[in-house]
C-alpha cells in the first residue's frame, strides 16, 4: 500500500505529495473530523435557509459563541497572562450543552426584533452581530483573552486513550454527533412542523391564510439552527484545543457553510452532508498539492482557492441550482414518495438543452 501511494505521488510529479502512508491516514482522519463538524453547521443552516427561507449571513457568530461558551465553561480558572471570565472547569458535556443553549439564546435575541420585519433586515442584523462579537472578543479586557485567545481547551475523553490514538476517538465523536444531529433535524423537518416551514418558505401568505403563525415558526427554526451551530462550535473548539477571534472569519464560518449547502442541495439533509464532503475536500485538500502546481498558482494557492470556491457557487446557482441531491418533492405524507427523480446527469444535460 505504501509503495502504491508513493508511486501515485511520483506520478503526480511531487514525491512529497503524500510523504508516508501514516501521514495520509492522519490527514484523512483529521479531514473527516473537521468535515463532520462543518456538516453539523450546515445542517443547522439547512433548517434556517433550506427549509424556512431565513437568510442568516452571520453563521460564524453562532459558531463562535458556541466555541467560546464551551471553552469558558470547561477551562480552569485564568492564571498568569491569561485573562478570561468564568473558567469553571466543568465537564466537556456540560460545555457542549451550554454552547447549544448560547447559540439558541443568541438566535432568540436577534430573531425577536427582526423576524417580524422583512427577511433582509434579519440578514443585515446577522452580519452586524458577527462583527460585533469579533470586536467585543478582540477589545474586551478580561473577557476572552482578546486576540491571544483561549488555549488548552480540554478534549472530550482525552485521558481515556493514548495520545496517538485520540484522533480516532475524535473522529468517532464527530461522526456520532453528526448522526445524532442528522436524525434530529430529519425527524423535525419530516414532521408537521417541518411541512409548515416549507409552506412558509414557498409562500408565506398562503401559510398565514391557513391559520399558521408564521413569525413564531420562523423564530423556532432560527433558534433550532442557532443551537445546532453553537453545538458545532463547541465541537470545533474542543477538537483544535485553541481558539481566537481572528480564526472566526466570515469566509471560514459563513461563506464556506453556504457553499457546502448550495453544492449539496438546500432542503435535503443527505445533500448537505455530501456537499460538506465535496467542498471540504477542495477547501482543505488544496494545500496538499501546492508544490505540484505552477508557481503562478502555487505561491498564491489560498487566494486561488477562494476564487475557485466562489466560481463553484456561481456555476451551481446557474446550472445546478438544486445541488447534487435535489430536495424531494412531496405533496402529502398520505401519498407515497416519488421514486427516484431526475438523475444528476439528466438535470445537468437538461439545463444545457433548455438553453
Amino acid at each position: 500500500m505504501l509503495e502504491a501511494i508513493m508511486g501515485l505521488a511520483m506520478s503526480l510529479g511531487d514525491p512529497t505529495f503524500l510523504v508516508t502512508f501514516q501521514g495520509a491516514v492522519n490527514w484523512s482522519v483529521g479531514f473527516l473530523t473537521t468535515v463532520a463538524i462543518f456538516a453539523i453547521v450546515v445542517l443547522g443552516l439547512n433548517v434556517q435557509w433550506g427549509y424556512t427561507g431565513i437568510l442568516n449571513f452571520g453563521v460564524v457568530a453562532f459558531f463562535m459563541v458556541g466555541a467560546y461558551t464551551s471553552a469558558l465553561l470547561t477551562l480552569g480558572p485564568a492564571t498568569g497572562f491569561n485573562a478570561y471570565i468564568l473558567g469553571l472547569d466543568l465537564p466537556v458535556l456540560v460545555g457542549w450543552l451550554g454552547a447549544a443553549l448560547a447559540g439558541a439564546l443568541l438566535a432568540l435575541l436577534v430573531g425577536l426584533p427582526t423576524l417580524r420585519l422583512r427577511l433582509d433586515f434579519l440578514a443585515i442584523a446577522t452580519i452586524g452581530i458577527a462583527e460585533i462579537l469579533r470586536t467585543f472578543a478582540r477589545s474586551g479586557n478580561g473577557l476572552v483573552n482578546r486576540n491571544e485567545g483561549l488555549n488548552g481547551i480540554p478534549g472530550f475523553l482525552a485521558g481515556t486513550v493514548d495520545r496517538g490514538d485520540y484522533k480516532w476517538l475524535l473522529l468517532a465523536i464527530a461522526l456520532a454527533s453528526l448522526l445524532l444531529v442528522y436524525l434530529l433535524v430529519r425527524a423535525a423537518t419530516e414532521s408537521p412542523w417541518g411541512r409548515v416551514l416549507r409552506a412558509i418558505r414557498d409562500n408565506e401568505a398562503t401559510a398565514q391564510a391557513a391559520g399558521k403563525r408564521t413569525t413564531v415558526y420562523r423564530l423556532q427554526a432560527f433558534v433550532l439552527g442557532g443551537a445546532i451551530m453553537g453545538f458545532a462550535g463547541a465541537l470545533y473548539a474542543h477538537r483544535i484545543g485553541a481558539i481566537s477571534p481572528p480564526g472566526f472569519t466570515d469566509l471560514f464560518g459563513t461563506f464556506l457553510p453556504y457553499t457546502m449547502l448550495i453544492v449539496g442541495g438546500a432542503g435535503n439533509h443527505r445533500g448537505v452532508i455530501l456537499g460538506s464532503l465535496v467542498v471540504g475536500f477542495f477547501w482543505f485538500g488544496t494545500p496538499l498539492v501546492q508544490e505540484s502546481l505552477p508557481d503562478a498558482i502555487g505561491t498564491n494557492v489560498f487566494v486561488w482557492r477562494q476564487f475557485f470556491v466562489g466560481l463553484l457557487v456561481v456555476m451551481f446557482i446557474l446550472w445546478l441550482p438544486k445541488g447534487l441531491i435535489a430536495e424531494e418533492a412531496r405533496v402529502s405524507r398520505f401519498l407515497p414518495r416519488v421514486a427516484g427523480g431526475p438523475s444528476l446527469r439528466a438535470r445537468i444535460t437538461g439545463r444545457f438543452r433548455a438553453e
